[in-house]
């Protein structure tokens, strides 16, 4: 089962829905994850209290590029406040991975930077470590990547 999520995860991050800019907007946000550098934007149209378009932009390892493709469609229609609710397990469900410490801001980024742009926030969404992990984990990872 794990061989089709990565085929997911992997079409999602080759060709990736809804990336770019949008114009227009009425909020935006843009983020990284200080463990790895990925980067990631938000441009968002609303409708009333709730999401009528959305587009991200940036760059970065699979997980955050295909998540933040991934969500992009669940996203849509949603209201300001039921975004407000989402955590980690609406991304892990979404993706169909769990995913491990290190990699988790990469896979939350993408909700991050959406609850930024509407909330205005800049916590991470509830589920990630309440530490980065030890240098020599950060290095070994950076191998992986």
């Amino acid at each position: 089962m794990d061989a089709l999520y990565r085929e997911y995860i992997l079409d999602h991050y080759k060709s990736p829905r809804n990336f770019g800019e949008l114009e227009p907007r009425d909020v935006e946000f843009r983020d990284r994850n200080p463990l790895c550098g990925d980067e990631l934007g938000v441009h968002i149209r609303l409708e009333g209290d709730r999401v009528a378009d959305l587009r991200f932009h940036g760059e970065g390892c699979a997980i955050s590029q295909a998540t933040a493709s991934i969500i992009s469609e669940e996203l849509k229609g949603k209201t300001v406040a039921e975004i407000a609710e989402l955590d980690r397990n609406f991304v892990t469900d979404e993706i169909g991975l769990e995913l491990s410490p290190t990699r988790l801001k990469c896979g939350l980024l993408s909700l991050k930077v959406v609850q930024g742009a509407l909330l205005g926030t800049e916590e991470w969404p509830g589920g990630t470590p309440d530490t980065d992990p030890r240098p020599e984990e950060v290095a070994r990872l950076r191998n992986e990547i």
